[in-house]
């Protein structure tokens, strides 16, 4: 299993971490997908055929991208 921990800085109220959650664990192989409004942080685990590229891409597709470092 992989897993990523990364800032989502659009993050801003529960329905936004509702939205995360419900669309990214839409994706075939995530497991688990916590998010926080307080840290604006998000975890997501996901096991094969789901890849960290699909992840990254959805959460753009819903204007929750990854900070970039």
């Amino acid at each position: 299993m992989e897993s990523k921990t990364f800032q989502v800085p659009n993050i801003g109220c529960d329905g936004c971490v509702r939205t995360i959650k419900t669309e990214v664990s839409q994706i075939s192989g995530v497991k688990i997908v916590n998010a926080a409004v307080d840290t604006k942080m998000v975890t997501v685990e996901w096991d094969t055929p789901a890849t960290w590229v699909q992840i990254e891409n959805t959460l753009k597709e819903i204007d929750y991208a990854p900070a970039t470092a």
